[in-house]
């Protein structure tokens, strides 16, 4: 029986008996040990959807079974052929991002870039949090992309898939590399994080705030430190949160405030709240995101309410599901960020009018793309002809 059956089954325990639906997932040997995992976001580590063969520990009761050690956080160097990834989706008001980091360490359960760890052979759970991919070269390659002939420059996104600001930067750098390279070429540049890190670069972002080239959005999902310690178990305080919104608008740069995600019944009930704290502390922007379960993160954050909120467990995944035509995820364009139906009616009506009261934008102020200035072009290959 897979995990996805089993949290099934809880969807229509007794409302009276979640630990019996907890004990399922844990009977089947799909659950890693708590000290294994103290300090992270999942609860599991299946196996990435492309590995041929789905591995799991259990006891044959022969008393044989290793003490497996905690997962501790390793980095590797991932070295690509570009910085800037391309999309077209037509409902992301960007058509270009930089990925400094490959994985999180912030641990969210329910980041919906879980998934992508599947590429590299992977676990969308601890795997994610715990065996990240650095790309330090990162700065240098973009250099040399800015400086190709034709290219033609619009905001690059940073922060959309994983945290540029995670822990391991601190040590790595590379987003102030590539912040460094962008402000010397005059490129505009969105950022969403939710760590406190980011204050470090204030003295750039300060500057390039000046020529109108950068806007940074502060992701607060809570105001209840329990919560967020349960639910971002890595990621800064969201006292942290707000007092990087206010050093940021200090400084004059732009800064949004981000309710996201929306939970149901977990979370939704501070929208107002955030939103007033946010604009206490500066913000001029606002915008949401409803929860997204995509592929492995719906199991994942299953889980994760079993273990921390099962007697609310049927009644977020009813009107999770209510938002998304009865299932985990709706990946439609145009529906996968808001949800859609009377919930999520309520709740986008609930941040209008707490947008409105407050004067918060809820439309992003164009950046200037017309003081661009291509770098030297040291490093790029010339053409023969």
């Amino acid at each position: 029986m897979n995990e996805q059956s089993l949290a099934g089954q809880a969807a229509f325990a007794p409302a009276n008996t979640p630990d019996i639906a907890n004990a399922l997932i844990a009977d089947a040997g799909l659950r890693v040990d708590v000290e294994r995992r103290r300090g992270r976001g999942a609860g599991l580590n299946p196996s990435g959807r492309f590995e041929a063969q789905q591995r799991e520990s259990f006891d044959d009761g022969w008393q044989t079974l290793e003490e497996l050690p905690p997962f501790k956080t390793e980095v590797q160097v991932e070295k690509p052929r570009t910085a800037i990834t391309r999309n077209e989706s037509p409902d992301i008001p960007f058509d270009r991002s930089i990925n400094p980091y490959r994985g999180c360490e912030h641990g969210c359960i329910y980041c919906f870039a879980r998934p992508t760890h599947a590429y590299m052979g992977l676990s969308a759970g601890l795997d994610f949090e715990a065996k990240l991919f650095a790309k330090p070269d990162a700065a240098k390659l973009l250099e040399r992309e800015l400086a190709k002939p034709g290219y033609k420059p619009r905001v690059i996104a940073i922060g959309t898939n994983t945290d540029p600001y995670q822990p391991i930067e601190k040590e790595w750098r590379i987003m102030r590399q590539i912040l460094e390279v962008l402000n010397k070429a005059n490129h505009p540049v969105a950022i969403v994080t939710k760590s406190a890190l980011v204050m470090r670069d204030i003295d750039i972002l300060k500057e390039m705030a000046g020529k109108n080239l950068v806007r940074v959005g502060l992701s607060v999902t809570t105001l209840d430190r329990k919560l967020a310690r349960t639910m971002e178990p890595r990621a800064a305080t969201p006292s942290r949160r707000l007092e990087a919104i206010q050093a940021l608008s200090e400084a004059g740069i732009r800064t949004a405030i981000m309710v996201a995600p929306i939970i149901p019944a977990l979370n939704d009930h501070e929208i107002e709240r955030i939103l007033d704290a946010g604009k206490a502390a500066g913000a001029l922007e606002a915008s949401y995101v409803i929860l997204r379960l995509p592929l492995e993160v719906s199991p994942l954050f299953r889980d994760w309410l079993l273990q921390h909120y099962p007697d609310r467990y049927r009644h977020v995944m009813s009107l999770i599901r209510s938002m998304r035509g009865g299932k985990d995820y709706d990946a439609d364009f145009g529906k996968r960020m808001k949800g859609a139906g009377p919930y999520a009616w309520q709740i986008s009506r609930r941040f209008e009018m707490a947008t409105r009261r407050l004067e918060l934008t809820r439309r992003n102020i164009a950046l200037r793309d017309d003081l661009f200035v291509p770098p030297d072009g040291s490093g790029v290959q010339l053409s023969l002809l």
